[in-house]
């Protein structure tokens, strides 16, 4: 459970109920990579969560999708076998950097928010907070974020993330990886 960047970054907002929605996160997402990454940095996807809890299954739903498309075209981090969490994430940035010392990442994980932007995917550029939905303390990560909106914030956040409705994560990462793919065949052409 994420929250975005604490700068003053312009973070984007994508309601996955609308149709044409996916193409404009596509786009800027296409466009915050060329702004940002340049030619000699290697793109990561780092997708964060866990898979014993439904509302932060998303990050490695999404790892699970994208791996089964890009089959090592792609480096990504978390999946549902091996999904990056709270005891492994320090672990595993650190892994990236020494495997990729130049990695550009994405940071993909469930969030908590509003009532009203459940359904939604923020992006953003700077790091990842992970676990600040849950009052966890872990590194921040990403030079570029990707949320799903899961569920609320409120009271006991933690049993929220085992009341989320599991076709919210689905509706979530559909989007998340669709937006990706397109982003992704724009950057080969």
């Amino acid at each position: 459970m994420s929250k975005g960047s604490t700068t003053k970054q312009k973070v984007y907002y994508f309601n996955s109920s609308e149709h044409y929605a996916v193409f404009d996160f596509s786009r800027i997402l296409h466009d915050l990579i060329i702004k940002n990454k340049g030619d000699e940095r290697e793109l990561v996807l780092l997708c964060i969560g866990t898979d014993r809890a439904t509302g932060d299954c998303l990050g490695p739903i999404v790892g699970y999708k994208l791996s089964k498309q890009y089959n090592n075209k792609i480096t990504l981090y978390g999946t549902l076998n091996q999904p990056v969490h709270a005891k492994n994430l320090s672990e595993t940035i650190s892994l990236i950097y020494e495997n990729h010392p130049n990695a550009f990442i994405i940071a993909i994980d469930a969030s908590l928010g509003s009532r009203n932007h459940i359904g939604y995917i923020t992006l953003g550029e700077g790091p990842l907070l992970p676990g600040a939905g849950v009052n966890k303390n872990l590194p921040p990560v990403g030079d570029i974020f990707i949320t799903g909106i899961v569920n609320f914030s409120g009271v006991l956040d933690n049993m929220l993330l085992q009341t989320t409705r599991l076709n919210i994560v689905m509706i979530l990462a559909d989007f998340i990886c669709n937006g990706i793919n397109y982003c992704y065949y724009k950057l080969k052409t």
